[in-house]
């Protein structure tokens, strides 16, 4: 059987796979395999069979490396013994704790452990104390556990603190050389209300494209690569992090403060350094024209997106006449916006309305409530203003024939076009999904089914279909806005692709060549993507970029799940509060094992396990995205309304789990007799269940009278046959023995 390397990802069940580094089918490790090893650990795996779908099963060869970093858990005291439970369940196993090695720590706090004795087939892992965090309900505890079991960096080196110390504290005459003066261009920035560091700024004026009026948009982004040089400790520390991380009422910055919300940002009435793409707009929303410098702005105002929807939806308001002078060039950036809309629709972008949600946390970090986030005109003129900048920076940079990093987002994989094109067919919809599909389909779908009932649904297989979106130097172009080049520009306080993209701008425009160079340890992740395209960038220059947009990627995803954990965490201690209370929700994902609801009210989302659903057999229908019952054919798919209890709340497993309820006032229908003709669908998901829960009740009611009544018959029986055994015995006993 073959061999392979990779890494170990453990499962709370406890089984794991070995992630090949080969990129070939994950290996799966059986429960007696995973003693030995730990969530994370390099490993050298044997297969040795193959299950009946034809997937690997291992056999753990050699560790060849664990992870330096400590493990999270808490600290517990049982049986006179001390162990720590993993906070990330995917480890597994409890790790004991020596008398010694306990730290002064209290039983319940969290704590970091350092391993002392690796697991083996028959010993559990041993380690000692090195941290401790503190108790599970202090305040800010969920984000101190979160950033540690995902290992995000959150302290910066003493070498880039000393660096960041030693930069000046406002723009000497030196930097300013060479740069454009924009300085009296009434730049200004918009974002959210709790933004602290501003990474565009923009501004438009009409413009002659041609012979027809069109407009001039400057959007203008922070000059990072200017303090933030190759090899620097400052870019090292930020490499590493490759992004900012977003809590609730915390950020982990990819930059220290003095930069991210200092130096770098662009703060209204401050002179900053910034990178500038200057683009002439036609009145069909194409760019005509563009260019790239390096400038010196001075953003005349901070608006938020509220402010800025206010001014546009009503020119004579308190928020205008407040903003008077500044009112006329907000109008022009509408005004380019609406023309850029048109070439969205045109080049056939996919654009799902979606339901996004804000954590509103008090003074101790606990969730006050949980409010969706509303879309504004402000927010969509930014996103389109920022989406030009991207492109021409992708354009601009394959033009010049220079490697970089392009944000590709590539679409459906065959398995997933199957999938779809069943799911469409399965609801009687004609749409055909072609063998390679366009965002031009896609878009076509969603518009044509938005007023149906389970247009939600549908969106949302959509959604599910396409791939996700990576950093790469090999450009497939962008599937979900439908470019066929883009990338990343706008936020390099926050993104280091953004970053590297500018240093590359920077290099174009000087007639130079940007030298990547990344830490030996990245690996450089397999591409199935198509090859350099001709004219670009050889193929040996590309494995430096290669890595890095694999580690950019990762990190990315890491940040997410992090960000998730810690909500999931807030919203199981929210709702911890409300065990037994009853919500309205809908059905936001049907699986084999139940149905994941989302709360109407609390915008919370938990599961109601299959076996809540009544006594009969449910099963899972795959084309549908469906839970279909066997003897009622009562189904459950995304969209389904239903009313459901708060049952269970785990903090440890970040679980919340629902029972199904019926409504208050709603009759109980009975069940039909044997051979009756059908009875009539009831109106609601509601109404099924509580039919088939009644009917379920009224079987067991008549089995129990059934067994009753036998039970009855049946000791009458025995008290005859000991009457019987009475009489024949009076004439003489017999001497029993007990057994």
């Amino acid at each position: 059987m073959s061999e392979a390397e990779g890494t170990v990802q453990g499962h709370r069940d406890g089984h794991g796979f070995v992630m090949r580094d080969d990129g070939e089918a994950d290996v799966y490790l059986a429960p007696q395999e995973m003693r030995a090893v730990l969530h994370r650990d390099r490993v050298r795996v044997r297969v040795i069979r193959h299950d009946r779908k034809g997937r690997p099963e291992g056999r753990v060869l050699d560790i060849l490396a664990r992870r330096p970093t400590p493990i999270i858990g808490r600290l517990l005291h049982e049986n006179g013994m001390w162990i720590v439970a993993p906070e990330d369940k995917r480890y597994g196993q409890d790790i004991l704790i020596p008398k010694n090695g306990t730290a002064k720590a209290q039983a319940g706090q969290v704590v970091a452990v350092e391993l002392t004795e690796p697991p083996s087939l028959y010993s559990q892992p041993v380690g000692r104390i090195t941290e401790v965090l503190g108790d599970i309900d202090d305040p800010g505890m969920e984000i101190e556990i979160a950033v540690r079991k995902y290992e995000v960096p959150h302290q910066f080196s003493p070498e880039t603190l000393a660096q960041t110390g030693a930069l000046p504290e406002r723009l000497r005459p030196a930097d300013r050389r060479h740069r454009v003066d924009l300085r009296d261009v009434a730049l200004v920035t918009i974002d959210g209300e709790d933004a602290r560091d501003f990474d565009d700024a923009v501004y438009c004026e009409p413009a002659k494209v041609g012979r027809v009026k069109g407009w001039r948009l400057i959007v203008a982004i922070a000059d990072v690569s200017h303090y933030v040089k190759p090899g620097d400790p400052l870019d090292a520390d930020a490499y590493e992090r490759a992004t900012s991380v977003y809590f609730p009422r915390r950020v982990i910055p990819m930059l220290p403060e003095k930069l991210s919300n200092g130096l770098c940002s662009l703060n209204p009435e401050q002179e900053r350094l910034s990178m500038v793409c200057d683009m002439l707009v036609t009145p069909g929303g194409e760019v005509h024209a563009y260019q790239f410098y390096p400038a010196v702005i001075c953003s005349h105002a901070r608006f938020t997106y509220t402010e800025v929807a206010a001014i546009l939806a009503n020119t004579r308001g308190v928020e205008a006449q407040r903003r008077a002078d500044l009112v006329p060039h907000l109008l022009h950036l509408h005004e380019v916006y609406r023309a850029l809309l048109k070439q969205r629709a045109t080049r056939g972008a996919v654009d799902f309305e979606t339901t996004e949600t804000q954590i509103v946390c008090d003074d101790n970090g606990r969730i006050e409530k949980i409010v969706p986030r509303t879309r504004t005109e402000a927010h969509r003129l930014i996103e389109e203003a920022m989406l030009a900048a991207n492109v021409c920076s992708a354009d601009f940079i394959q033009n010049g024939g220079h490697a970089s990093l392009f944000r590709v987002h590539e679409g459906p994989t065959p398995e997933k076009r199957t999938l779809l094109q069943n799911y469409l067919r399965s609801l009687g919809l004609g749409f055909v999904v072609s063998e390679e599909p366009s965002p031009g389909e896609f878009q076509a779908i969603a518009q044509q089914t938005r007023e149906r009932p389970d247009a939600a649904q549908i969106h949302q297989m959509l959604l599910r279909s396409m791939q996700q979106a990576i950093y790469t130097p090999i450009n497939s172009g962008h599937f979900g806005l439908a470019y066929g080049a883009y990338t990343h520009f706008t936020s390099p306080i926050r993104r280091y692709p953004d970053l590297l993209v500018h240093r590359v701008i920077k290099a174009l425009l000087t007639g130079k060549v940007y030298h990547l160079d990344v830490p030996t340890h990245v690996p450089v992740a397999t591409s199935s993507r198509r090859g350099p395209r001709p004219g670009g960038p050889a193929k040996k220059e590309l494995s430096g970029w290669e890595a890095a947009g694999a580690h950019c990627s990762a990190n990315e995803r890491r940040a997410d799940e992090a960000s998730r954990d810690v909500e999931a965490w807030l919203k199981c201690k929210f709702m911890r509060e409300r065990l037994g209370e009853e919500y309205m929700g809908t059905v936001s994902a049907a699986t084999s094992f139940g149905l994941f609801v989302q709360l109407d009210e609390l915008y919370v989302e938990g599961l109601v396990h299959i076996t809540e659903l009544g006594g009969e057999y449910f099963r899972f229908d795959e084309a549908r995205q469906e839970l279909r019952g066997e003897r009622t054919g009562m189904r459950y798919g995304v969209g389904t309304r239903i009313r459901v209890q708060v049952s269970r709340v785990d903090l440890d497993g970040r679980k919340i789990d629902f029972r199904p309820v019926r409504e208050p006032g709603m009759p109980v229908p009975t069940a039909a007799p044997r051979g009756a003709a059908p009875r009539e669908r009831p109106a609601s998901a509601q109404q099924e269940l509580a039919t088939l829960q009644d009917s379920d009740r009224e079987v067991r009611r008549s089995a129990r009278k059934a067994a009753a009544k036998v039970g009855q018959r049946a000791a009458k029986a025995a008290g005859k046959r000991s009457t019987a055994a009475k009489s024949g015995a009076e004439g003489g006993r017999t001497k029993r023995t007990r057994r």
